[in-house]
């Protein structure tokens, strides 16, 4: 997988991780990154899913309920979350890819408390790796890379490969938050034995 804490730590631009890249190795990242998030959850019950993990840094700044912005994320809210921002960078690559210009958003979001066993999580993780793979049998035989977004007049500009590339790098900056998660609800499952 690729080492995104570089552009995290503001010591390289996304776009540096991009170079040389191809649209088989943006497949072969997305299922790296499938299956790692998998692995993580691999031993998950439906308890896990719907657990409340304590997290004192929550904070939902988009939240649509205000009541929400403060709660900590379920596992099911991660994953549904992780995926739903993965695939719309991968769609919106497929469009500057094809020379598209940029025009805005494209989000669609599975409501996180619909999701409330290990079986939605797993399935929503593979139906999003069968997503964005798709997405890049979009992309033309010559991706137009030229054609750019820049996100702020202060930011740099961006191609089909850096933008799919936002969407993993999203997914994992969640890593660590799904393997916590995981590590409080299995404590959780060990104290209610006792």
């Amino acid at each position: 997988m690729l080492d995104f804490t570089p552009v995290r730590n503001h010591e390289k631009q996304i776009d540096d991780l991009a170079t040389g890249l191809t649209v088989n190795d943006l497949r072969r990242l997305t299922n790296e990154m499938v299956d790692t998030m998998l692995d993580l959850i691999a031993d998950a019950t439906d308890a896990d899913v719907l657990f409340v993990p304590v997290d004192p840094h929550a904070n939902d700044t988009y939240a649509t309920d205000p009541t929400e912005a403060n709660l900590p994320w379920t596992l099911g809210h991660v994953i549904v979350h992780t995926t739903a921002s993965a695939e719309e960078a991968a769609f919106l690559a497929a469009e500057l890819a094809r020379g598209v210009p940029h025009h805005g958003r494209s989000r669609s979001e599975v409501p996180w408390q619909s999701v409330t066993t290990i079986a939605q999580c797993r399935h929503r993780l593979e139906e999003s790796r069968r997503m964005r793979l798709a997405s890049l049998d979009m992309w033309p035989d010559q991706p137009y890379l030229d054609n750019t977004y820049q996100r702020t007049p202060k930011s740099r500009k961006i191609n089909a490969i850096t933008y799919f590339l936002f969407g993993l790098s999203h997914d994992d900056s969640h890593l660590e938050q799904i393997r916590e998660i995981m590590r409080q609800a299995r404590a959780a499952r060990l104290e209610m034995r006792d």
